[in-house]
């Protein structure tokens, strides 16, 4: 079996919602990193075979198929396809996997695995069609899992009571996701991994957007602990969960022959690929079981890791994955993560894989790891070696 490997990683800085990216069309802006992949890596992009591109709001301009629309939007031929996948939110590391399955499998050499959501454009729920009456979950489904609807809120909030985390812990995580997020963007960290995206401003006159919005200076203990839980007696608020974000992100996975051939350079190989499923009402728990079986699956312990991306859809979740995986918080999300940066739902997978190798590159560390939680109880865990 082949190996699959990563040449190049890029992403966008992350736009607030309604900020400055909002005037950016979602088709522009994936189209935008599939050009960097194929001018950074230096590879003809007609030999490129496929475009994987997660989205999660697959409506208004995000629908009729991103992922072409978003090639067609790009330097490269018409005559390389696409395919737009939903894995929620790790629909684009889930792109990842499936290039590396086509890769590892021979059927294909050279795939760009990418996502894109511009959630000031295409809102959260879009898809649902607010208002209809049409439910995404049938009476059936809802009857066997004992509930009236499935939501994310719910579960992030079981899963800091299960775990036994209280509001001031919550706080303090997402108050070290902004303090990491400062300190990356004050040295540098990511400079090589971000493309600039110009717009305009208005006035009229353009700008290059090059740095992650969301990120608050002044975020302090004081102020989260001011902001309203979402539901009464609760622990969650906006300010330990993940921030709306307009963003794109593409990774380029080749084969060793691949790499010959065009003569490209590695940053990373794909060690382990793994996807499970458990409880759909807790939901984002499942990561932690995720990781379990991809580290026995790559003969791994956590200590053989040197750095975790776990996403920050809400502080609980990589809080009660630390605590599940007896991990190290040192090494977990050490620029940041999307409690400061954003969560461009679809572009997170390869925009948390992006950091994570350009992190580990920086720091000299060989092993990654990186899982997210998903809609419906899902979990993805890829785990990557530095080269």
């Amino acid at each position: 079996m082949s190996e699959a490997y990563i040449v190049e990683a890029v992403r966008t800085a992350g736009g607030r919602r309604n900020g400055r990216l909002l005037g950016v069309h979602p088709n522009d802006l994936g189209g935008l990193v599939l050009t960097a992949i194929a001018e950074r890596s230096e590879i003809d992009p007609a030999v490129i075979e496929d475009v994987i591109m997660g989205c999660v709001g697959q409506a208004g301009e995000q629908s009729m198929h991103i992922g072409r629309n978003a090639v067609l939007a790009s330097s490269l031929p018409q005559s390389v396809p696409a395919v737009t996948i939903d894995r929620q939110c790790g629909s684009s590391q889930q792109a990842v996997q499936f290039a590396a399955q086509a890769v590892m499998s021979g059927t294909q050499d050279v795939v760009i695995a990418a996502g894109v959501e511009s959630m000031s454009r295409v809102p959260m729920g879009t898809a649902m069609i607010p208002g209809s009456g049409a439910e995404p979950w049938s009476k059936k489904v809802l009857d066997r899992f004992g509930v009236a609807a499935f939501t994310q809120f719910a579960g992030a909030e079981a899963i800091a009571n299960k775990w036994g985390f209280n509001r001031e812990q919550l706080d303090a995580f997402s108050l070290e996701s902004h303090r990491r997020a400062m300190a990356a963007i004050e040295s540098g960290a990511f400079k090589d991994e971000i493309v600039p995206v110009r717009i305009t401003l208005a006035d009229g006159s353009t700008a290059l957007h090059d740095q992650d919005e969301g990120v608050r200076f002044d975020a302090s203990m004081e102020g989260l602990g001011n902001l309203k839980t979402l539901i009464e007696g609760g622990m969650i608020t906006a300010g330990n969960a993940s921030q709306i974000c307009d963003g794109s992100s593409a990774m380029l996975v080749v084969s060793e022959k691949a790499l010959k051939e065009h003569n490209l350079t590695p940053i990373a190989r794909i060690v382990n690929l793994t996807v499970t499923g458990g409880d759909p009402v807790i939901m984002l728990e499942e990561p932690l079981f995720a990781t379990d079986r991809a580290l026995k699956r790559a003969g791994m312990t956590i200590n053989d890791i040197d750095l975790y991306e776990v996403n920050e859809a809400f502080a609980s979740v990589p809080l009660a994955w630390l605590k599940h995986v007896g991990g190290d918080p040192a090494k977990l999300n050490v620029n940041g993560g999307a409690i400061a940066l954003g969560h461009p739902l679809g572009a997170s997978g390869t925009k948390l894989m992006t950091t994570l190798v350009h992190a580990l590159k920086a720091r000299g560390k060989k092993y990654g790891l990186q899982t997210m939680c998903e809609g419906g109880g899902i979990a993805n865990v890829t785990i990557l070696e530095a080269l």
